[in-house]
């Protein structure tokens, strides 16, 4: 079973995103020196979480966007004139 993360930390997680798009990477340790310097807080553990679920989204996203490509690849070379 996974950890629960709290609403607090997904909202800021969510804005941090949605803010800076292209800044995050699927790497956590660069996503915590990131987070580190763009939101104010003094507990590592809540840099952390908010760090790790930004990875965690990234990393869906770049699954997603894998799976996109490998379908309208082999969409496009399927021959379209069986019978």
């Amino acid at each position: 079973m996974g950890n629960v993360r709290t609403r607090g930390i997904k909202v800021i997680a969510r804005k941090l995103l949605s803010s800076y798009p292209d800044l995050f990477k699927p790497d956590f340790e660069y996503n915590k020196k990131l987070v580190a310097q763009l939101v104010n807080t003094r507990s590592k553990k809540v840099r952390n979480q908010i760090a790790g679920y930004i990875t965690h989204l990234i990393r869906i996203q770049e699954k997603l966007k894998r799976s996109l490509e490998t379908q309208s690849i082999e969409t496009s070379q399927s021959p379209s004139g069986e019978a």
